[in-house]
């Protein structure tokens, strides 16, 4: 095992098996490593029960590691490219596993903003850049959009089983919720800690996963990604996607307030379409990319439909009696959601991103895409302060136009790669070719290997 990890491989030169369970591990991971930050939004009142905090304070602490994962996003993608996928996800595993231990004893406010600080450290600046980048290097060129598509159905199944055993919890000691609390934290790290283990024993070094330098700093791949259009226009689908993709979740207060739906069905409703309906969309809509040989065209293709199923909720009678065909349209709009988010990341393999620099691209595409969770949350919210359920129909609009751009942006970067296609295949085999070599020279191997390069 330990010759084995130092050697440098190809995604060819590891078994079928072995790039299953390597998609697999990044994408259970990619889910659960999360959970210990984002537990606010599915324990709300036991987590402040448990913590002796104020509605106030816990969303402060959520804050602190937003603003944090936000500045970490962008050198995420930098640190990516300069260290080992290896060394990058059994750290950040491992580290943020520590945390949440710490979290566990449930200490006082002071040390918990400290802890989350900390995760948006561990978890973005350390762990974020190598999920697309392990996903990418485990496939040729042509399989990464289904590849990243089966990896967000294996986010889904991941989030849905660590989120059943957690409700299980919970409920398990509804009588002693701090008691309750603390066992799901211990149990989230020690799920987080083995997949930190898992990462040191399983994931080899890569051939041609890091540039020249391997340990610095390099301004050149930031002007490089800072200069690609493919790059930006990818990062502005993005954020356009990701808006109507968080904002399909006002679509549960919606059916319980507007159309007076049932708590327990909003609940299934919500929980299919957060997590079940994942199963499936991110695997379909990779292999439908896949087939169309571009993902930009699928993502078109899927923002006009979700656009419609928006606009529907525009129109449909505010009426108990609507409650079932609003869920369908709900459920039908998660699926399209999901499946249009799963593969907008391909869009840097549909324009030719060079792999050297693969990393710092993923952590642009970041900083721009995940903009909306800024602001989007604190506009709707006042928009349903000031309006009540009159403001879900503006709601539906707005996330209805940021779908309609996003068919823009994704059509406009199809045109470009399109008009642009041999400069691109150029520039990406000479990349590539030269980080490989360097990186064959730092080792002293030589080249001999190069050939395979566009396999890694």
């Amino acid at each position: 095992m330990s010759s084995s990890l130092k050697e440098e491989k190809l995604a060819t030169d590891l078994g079928r098996g072995r790039r299953i369970f390597l998609l697999i591990l990044v994408s259970a991971g990619s889910s659960i490593i999360y959970c210990p930050a984002y537990l606010k939004g599915v324990f709300y009142d036991p987590l402040m029960q448990a913590l002796h905090c104020t509605n106030a304070q816990l969303g402060a602490l959520l804050s602190a590691y937003a603003i944090t994962a936000t500045i970490c996003y962008l050198p995420s993608g930098i640190v990516a490219d300069k260290v080992r996928v290896r060394t990058l996800s059994w750290v950040g595993f491992t580290t943020t596993a520590i945390l949440t231990y710490v979290y566990a004893i449930l200490p006082s406010y002071a040390a918990l903003m400290f802890v989350f600080i900390g995760m948006g450290i561990t978890t973005i600046l350390i762990w974020w850049g190598i999920r697309f980048k392990l996903v990418r290097l485990i496939s040729a060129p042509d399989e990464y959009s289904s590849n990243i598509g089966v990896s967000y159905g294996i986010y889904g199944a991941a989030g849905l089983i660590v989120g059943l055993i957690n409700t299980w919890i919970i409920s398990a000691f509804a009588q002693h919720i701090g008691v309750g609390v603390r066992v799901l934290l211990i149990f989230l790290g020690t799920v987080i800690l083995v997949l930190g283990v898992l990462s040191f024993l399983f994931i080899p070094k890569f051939q041609g996963e890091v540039g020249s330098d391997e340990n610095a700093f390099s301004f050149r791949d930031v002007g490089t990604v800072l200069k690609s259009p493919v790059v930006w226009m990818s990062a502005c689908c993005m954020f356009f996607v990701y808006f109507y993709y968080t904002g399909v979740t006002y679509t549960t207060p919606y059916l319980q307030s507007v159309l007076g739906a049932s708590l327990g069905v909003v609940s299934i409703v919500s929980v299919v379409r957060t997590y079940g309906i994942t199963l499936f969309s991110g695997p379909i809509f990779g292999a439908i990319a896949k087939k169309a040989n571009s993902p930009s065209n699928v993502i078109a293709a899927g923002s006009i439909l979700a656009a419609i199923s928006l606009m529907a909720f525009t129109f449909l009678p505010q009426k108990a009696a609507m409650a079932t065909v609003a869920a369908v349209i709900i459920i039908f709009l998660g699926f399209l959601a999901n499946g249009v988010f799963g593969i907008v990341s391909s869009q840097l393999t549909e324009g030719k991103v060079p792999l050297p620099i693969f990393g710092t691209a993923t952590g642009l595409l970041s900083v721009v895409g995940f903009l909306p969770d800024t602001f989007s949350s604190t506009w709707f919210g006042a928009l349903i302060d000031e309006s009540g359920n009159d403001a879900y129909p503006k709601i539906f609009t707005i996330l209805a136009g940021t779908a309609v751009i996003a068919v823009v942006f994704a059509l406009v970067l199809r045109f470009y790669v399109t008009r642009n296609e041999k400069r691109l295949d150029a520039q990406y085999e000479e990349a590539t070719a030269a980080a490989l070599a360097a990186a064959a020279a730092a080792s002293g191997t030589g080249a001999g290997r190069t050939s395979g390069g566009e396999q890694a």
